[in-house]
């Protein structure tokens, strides 16, 4: 079975790379350092601070094969391809939400580029998906866990 390609912007291209290379060059050594202190604890059948390090090893060495797995199938959506007149990933889409009487910014990404707290949603979330291909203009449907909403498209632009 093929795998599905992981579309990402170029900045979530270079935090993926960021969080392999911390985790490859600065992280694994941080445990190794820790697994060899304590085993100089001597027994390692009772050994709480050994558990926790290989089980921290553990983590590390997950994470890194989960990011390098998702690296080789990623797709970079280029700056070129992105034009302001249609939501797709790589933009900041301005939204009126005539319910709560509010203007909302969010940023659509890809599904590893996440963050609530700075509005960076995923194109495959309930407003993204119901965003993407959508025109300055448009009122869309956000079909979502706790019912259906409107939202309106005030403003396209590439992410700065």
């Amino acid at each position: 079975m093929e795998k599905k390609p992981l579309i990402l912007t170029a900045e979530g291209l270079q935090k993926m790379t960021d969080e392999l290379n911390y985790l490859k060059n600065v992280k694994r050594v941080e445990v190794k350092e820790n697994l060899a202190t304590a085993r100089s604890f001597g027994d390692l059948s009772e050994n709480s601070e050994y558990d926790e390090a290989k089980d921290e090893q553990a983590k590390v060495e997950t994470r890194i094969n989960e990011l390098e797995e998702a690296l080789k199938n990623v797709v970079v959506i280029s700056e070129d391809d992105l034009k302001n007149d249609v939501v797709n990933l790589g933009m900041s889409v301005t939204v009126y939400d005539p319910e709560f009487d509010e203007e909302i910014v969010y940023h659509v990404v890809g599904t590893n580029e996440v963050d609530a707290d700075t509005n960076h949603i995923s194109d495959q979330s309930p407003i993204g998906s119901a965003l993407l291909g959508c025109s300055t203009g448009d009122e869309v449907t956000v079909e979502a866990p706790g019912g259906s909403y409107k939202l309106i498209i005030r403003e396209i632009k590439k992410k700065a």
